[in-house]
């Protein structure tokens, strides 16, 4: 009885935190979404378009590590729920702006609102599951992120066609709305709200030698590995911001494409899995800059013999749909290593810290996001967004070498209990 009552409830919160949090993430970008169509209407530079981005990215780092540390004395449910209601409070009223400040202004707001979302989710998962199954649940709950960013630019390119991009963020933000009030509803802190006896989560108090639960907040900044983290953490979320929202409009202005084609005690078993992913953002990163120009159906014979069959049947062609591969091989091999340094992050650090040490190196993975903006796009504006995604794809190189340089380094954060005599 006692297991089909957390199965169902953990069902039920689950499907309602993957839901809020997929609208979470589609009203983060739905501004790089329609940017194409808001340009067209109204003036807007490239150093105008990155104040904008930059506002964003600079609100949420603020945001979700303060949303982090404080989660557990903040009841999760209200968190995530008011943080969803306010993100589509905030879309709707960008669809009725028409200035640089109102656009730079709301979706500072909007940053802000974001941070409330992806914290109150890992208490909850803390609360509702055990710690063998916290890892999987966390990576199946991240695909939220993967499902609004791929769809995300299909499905506002297609309303588009119908509709224009004020209609698109208000229709967004309403069901952002509707939604953050089911969540209300549906999800709950944790078991002994519904009658249920809770999960016992860490170590078990009073064992002898389990004595990192004592670790102070000191002993998890003067980790090395923690900045190791922080570090690759920055530059993998950075880098994906770049391509995420820079990218439709280096193939529109620079490539000639069209609107919906831009779419242990040392070292850690998920660390080879982790290099591989990142490796794979530097391959196609590289080859989405160089392969890709404005006579692209003309240059590559190989995308004829390749994609020939597939256009054939899609109604696509070939080079588009070589762009649309690069961009799903570039999307699972970015979400991946965003969704596996948050579960090192939180494994690795003291069960009394681990909040903490996420917010730490979530700060840093915004910090990247902000440089994705302005400066990405003042780089962009000098010289050309080709440069702009160079520098991203070195950048993404270094980050790849020193992280393997470093793959054994000792991945225990905190004090290390001594072993009894």
């Amino acid at each position: 009885m006692a297991a089909g009552g957390y199965g169902r409830h953990r069902a039920i919160i689950f499907t309602a935190m993957f839901v809020g949090y997929t609208l979470y993430y589609f009203n983060r970008k739905t501004f790089s979404f329609v940017m194409p169509a808001v340009m067209a209407e109204v003036p807007l530079g490239k150093d105008e378009l990155g104040l904008i981005t930059s506002s964003q990215s600079a609100a949420y780092a603020i945001s979700k590590f303060i949303s982090g540390v404080l989660s557990d004395q903040l009841s999760a449910r209200l968190l995530f729920s008011s943080g969803l209601l306010l993100v589509g409070l905030v879309n709707v009223g960008f669809s009725w702006s028409s200035t640089v400040t109102a656009f730079a202004g709301l979706w500072f707001l909007n940053g802000l609102a974001q941070g409330l979302g992806w914290p109150p989710c890992g208490k909850i998962l803390r609360k509702w599951f055990e710690p063998s199954q916290f890892g999987t649940w966390w990576a199946i709950l991240s695909t939220s992120m993967n499902l609004a960013g791929g769809l995300g630019p299909i499905v506002a390119a297609l309303v588009s066609l119908h509709y224009d991009w004020r209609m698109t963020l208000s229709f967004s933000g309403f069901t952002c709305v509707v939604v953050s009030v089911v969540c209300l509803i549906l999800i709950k802190n944790e078991p002994s709200d519904v009658g249920l006896p809770n999960i016992e989560q860490g170590a078990k108090k009073g064992k002898k030698g389990s004595s990192s639960d004592n670790s102070t907040l000191t002993e998890l900044l003067l980790s090395p590995y923690l900045w190791v983290l922080s570090t690759g953490y920055l530059v993998v979320f950075g880098v994906k911001t770049c391509c995420t929202d820079w990218g439709q409009l280096f193939l529109i202005q620079e490539r000639g494409q069209s609107m919906l084609v831009g779419l242990s005690s040392y070292g850690n078993p998920r660390h080879a899995l982790l290099l591989s992913m990142m490796a794979g953002m530097c391959v196609s990163m590289f080859l989405f800059r160089v392969t890709v120009t404005g006579d692209s159906p003309k240059e590559n014979p190989f995308w004829t013999v390749a994609f020939q069959p597939l256009a054939a049947l899609t109604g696509l062609k070939e080079h588009e749909l070589w762009i649309l591969t690069l961009g799903a091989v570039f999307g699972f091999c970015s979400y991946g290593p965003i969704a596996l340094f948050g579960v090192i992050a939180n494994e690795s650090a003291p069960a009394n810290l681990c909040g903490t040490s996420h917010a730490i190196v979530a700060l840093m993975a915004n910090v990247g996001g902000f440089l994705a903006g302005l400066p990405f796009s003042t780089i962009a504006k000098h010289y050309s967004w080709a440069t702009a995604f160079w520098v991203a794809e070195i950048t993404c190189t270094g980050s790849t070498v020193a992280f393997f340089l470093l793959r054994n380094i000792r991945t225990k954060m905190g004090r290390i209990p001594r072993k009894a005599d």
